[in-house]
């Protein structure tokens, strides 16, 4: 994976819970890491054809790995493009170099 092709910057969040002056508890973002990373959007690719069949991923997003940080199905990725929730963390060819996330797309709900 080249320099070039990883032009989106995320952020790997978290939610925590966070308490108010009055002693509410509201859920708070806490940025893990803030990387660059390759992002592809679900199309109509063959290798799209092959993942759909098993996943509800909209989105493949791949970064250099971080060392001291475990990315888990519990984190929340954040770009320009919205918010992602990851559905499955995997590295590269196993070389410790890079991680591969599938997410998908977190659409906010009207009421």
């Amino acid at each position: 994976m080249s320099f070039g092709k990883m032009k989106t910057f995320i952020d790997i969040v978290s939610t925590v819970p966070i308490k108010d002056s009055e002693g509410f508890v509201t859920k708070g973002d806490n940025i893990l890491a803030s990387v660059r990373a390759y992002k592809e959007d679900r199309h109509g690719s063959e290798r799209w054809t092959n993942m759909a069949s098993f996943s509800s991923a909209t989105t493949l997003f791949r970064f250099r790995k971080i060392p001291d940080l475990t990315v888990t199905t519990e984190m929340t990725i954040v770009c320009e493009d919205g918010r992602y929730q990851i559905l499955s963390v995997e590295d590269v060819r196993n070389r410790g170099m890079y991680v591969e996330v599938l997410a998908e797309e977190i659409k906010p709900t009207v009421r």
